[in-house]
């Protein structure tokens, strides 16, 4: 069985399981606060029993089923296992990913401190028989996303209407974040662009991915190693607001730093 959940706002989980010798599939991308369950299991039991835990965990409402049945062996007293290790501590993980393949357990993605590295670890391991392996793969790295939200202050970079150009606003936000950069000493960063929903999605997806390049190519201009940034845009497909109203149309028409995956 592989299984895939992610929470893609602050934060993000993948679970991914699967049983050996079974292929995986590349799951879809989720949508903002979303749970996305992909993968195959031996039976239906076994695909309502994970979908209940998920829904248990992050709620019925964050959870899309994207998993199928199929001819999968799987161990002994797995599908236990896997609800062991389905808790609200993955939470706690930010851009992560779960990965129970067979016996063997993977656990990647960005925590708060080494305390909480050491626990989430430990805390799998101790859920399971010792049959299983768990892999510690998560990295230290909060503190450096939180340099850059705490610089940010969410606030949002502006531009000028429609258009890709910065304002004077917007540069002002960009110089600060410049000098965040400079602290994280050589870190990777993506530079994410989003849009409201009005007009067409794929204008919009053009706009946000216009404006995500610019605010890379101003922060070269401050001297940032342009090789440590990427740009992309997620047009509309990612609200942090309803675009039902001008008040959360503004806040989805943002920029968004994050630490790239190493």
């Amino acid at each position: 069985m592989r299984h895939t959940a992610l929470l893609p706002q602050l934060i993000s989980l993948s679970l991914a399981l699967s049983v050996a010798g079974t292929a995986l599939a590349q799951a879809p991308a989720p949508q903002p606060g979303q749970v996305l369950a992909a993968g195959t299991v031996a039976d239906e039991a076994s695909k309502a029993s994970v979908l209940a835990k998920l829904r248990e965990v992050y709620g019925a409402d964050k959870v899309v089923d994207q998993i199928s049945v199929g001819q999968v062996v799987t161990p002994a007293n797995w599908n236990t296992y896997v609800q062991k290790l389905i808790t609200p501590e993955l939470k706690q993980i930010s851009r992560g990913q779960l990965k129970i393949d067979g016996s063997t357990v993977t656990l990647r993605g960005e925590v708060a401190n080494e305390a909480q590295r050491q626990k989430l670890a430990s805390n799998a391991a101790t859920s399971l028989n010792p049959t299983y392996t768990v892999n510690n793969a998560l990295r230290v790295s909060a503190s450096d996303q939180g340099i850059l939200d705490s610089t940010l202050a969410n606030r949002i970079v502006e531009f000028e209407s429609g258009k890709a150009s910065l304002t004077p606003a917007g540069r002002a936000i960009l110089d600060e974040m410049a000098a965040a950069l400079v602290k994280l000493k050589g870190r990777k960063v993506d530079i994410i662009g989003h849009t409201d929903s009005l007009g067409l999605r794929a204008t919009n997806q053009g706009l946000s991915q216009a404006r995500a390049e610019a605010v890379k190519a101003y922060l070269a201009s401050r001297g940032i190693n342009g090789e440590l940034l990427t740009a992309s845009g997620q047009g509309p497909d990612r609200p942090v607001a309803g675009n039902d109203t001008a008040e959360g149309r503004a806040r989805n028409r943002r920029i968004e730093f994050r630490m790239a995956q190493q």
